[in-house]
């Protein structure tokens, strides 16, 4: 053996030491672990009998049945109870008050001890594109609490911007004519004696009064549609006869600009609903769609059923609507050209009634429309199964099973091949 190195039995008595070392080491780990845990058990078991900061019986009972989003807030602001409508409202997140505006006041009525009571504003998603309004009343609750009581009030608000709107589109769009029959008037009573102007003004008076009795019947119609469900008399309502009176009763207008009124399709299903309102509905496309349509052209009127719903489509040889314009056609007063709209006496809330109509009965009002190809307007309507048929079959219009059709020349609604959207809330 080489001298310096440790024989056999040194290096098996190395061995031995090494492996009881490290074994006395891991026990002593294990113990040192051991009681490391016992003393994080007893650690806890202590905090557990340390309670929560937490509101008396009472004031929770009051809490509950108050019909408000709630936070409850402690010295440093840390929420000690919330109502799930805070949460649902993104008042609290956690234990913590989210809104700044909200801490402020808290603050304030902490410092100062009188109620404070402000509207705010919270923005939620990724782009704070929601905003929700929420009125906010803070109030001190003993010597540790503070009460926060949250009502969301975004659709109100959003409710008296629209009915702020409204009453501003309608002021205006009544100047123009009130304005226009005062002057008609005085130009009348200072050509007296020239009967030929007297002609011209009395014509253009008489426009400008059906012009004006047009928007009051509409605002009255659509203030009715959305106040309530109007929809009160329903009955099986046929397809084919809804279509001839409203034809019919646009026939002379029509007629007045050599247009055609050219009707086609097969809807042998009935639909349920009000027959006067979906009469009304039609009427207005059909309207709207010879007013806009030059003269010696053709208005298309198309029936199919394609499953489970009824279609009826208007289409003109108009314009068209661009198709950033599309999405704002059917909101109240809104025109494509204000211009042409008050030449051809509309009021700008037609199709706005149109959509009210065909919501109210289940449906929807789509549009395809291209500048210079024309537009569609179909009324999307669900069908009655056969079942509520038999049921109803008594109800259905006398002389409602046949159709006339109006010329010859049948008429197919297109396929869209351009934009085709969901009306969301008018051109006429």
């Amino acid at each position: 053996m080489p001298d310096g190195l440790p024989g056999p039995k040194l290096v098996g008595v190395n061995l031995t030491v090494i492996a009881l070392l490290a074994a006395v080491l891991g026990l002593a780990l294990g113990v040192v672990s051991m009681l490391a845990v016992q003393r994080s058990e007893r650690q806890r078991a202590r905090w557990a009998d340390v309670e929560e900061p937490t509101l008396s019986d009472g004031a929770a009972d009051v809490l509950a049945v108050i019909g408000r989003a709630y936070v409850v807030v402690d010295a440093v602001d840390g929420v000690v109870q919330a109502s799930p409508g805070a949460y649902a409202l993104g008042l609290v997140r956690g234990h913590t008050v989210v809104s700044d505006e909200m801490l402020d006041m808290i603050d304030q009525v902490r410092s100062k001890g009188v109620i404070a009571e402000k509207e705010i504003i919270l923005t939620r998603g990724f782009y704070d594109q929601n905003r929700l309004v929420i009125d906010v009343r803070v109030a001190p609750v003993g010597d540790e609490y503070i009460l926060v009581l949250a009502d969301d009030r975004t659709e109100i608000a959003r409710a008296q911007t629209v009915r702020t709107d409204f009453v501003a589109n309608v002021s205006h769009e009544l100047k123009t004519p009130v304005g226009a029959v005062g002057l008609m008037a005085e130009a009348i009573e200072t050509s007296a004696d020239d009967p030929e102007s007297v002609r011209y003004f009395t014509s253009k008076l008489k426009r400008e009064s059906q012009r004006l009795a047009a928007l009051v019947q509409d605002v009255i119609e659509l203030s009715r549609l959305q106040s309530a469900d109007m929809v009160v008399s329903s009955t099986l309502v046929d397809v084919p006869h809804l279509v001839a009176d409203a034809v019919d009763r646009n026939r002379l207008t029509a007629e007045g600009k050599s247009i055609d009124l050219l009707v086609g399709g097969v809807a042998d299903r009935p639909v349920h609903g009000d027959p006067e309102l979906l009469g009304t509905a039609l009427r207005n496309l059909i309207e709207n769609a010879v007013r806009y349509s030059p003269e010696n052209t053709k208005v298309g009127i198309g029936m199919a059923v394609k499953g489970d719903t009824v279609r009826i489509s208007v289409k003109d040889q108009g314009p068209g609507i661009p198709e950033d314009e599309q999405d704002r056609i059917f909101e109240r007063f809104y025109r494509v050209d204000p211009a042409r709209s008050r030449q051809t006496g509309g009021t700008g809330l037609g199709l706005s009634i149109v959509k009210h109509i065909v919501g109210q009965h289940g449906g929807e009002v789509t549009l395809w429309s291209q500048p210079g190809a024309g537009s569609t307007f179909t009324i999307v309507l669900p069908v009655v199964d056969e079942e509520t048929e038999q049921d109803l079959l008594g109800e259905l219009p006398a002389g409602g099973s046949q159709l006339q059709l109006l010329d010859s020349t049948t008429y197919d609604a297109p396929q869209p091949t351009g934009s085709a959207l969901p009306a969301k809330d008018a051109r006429k």
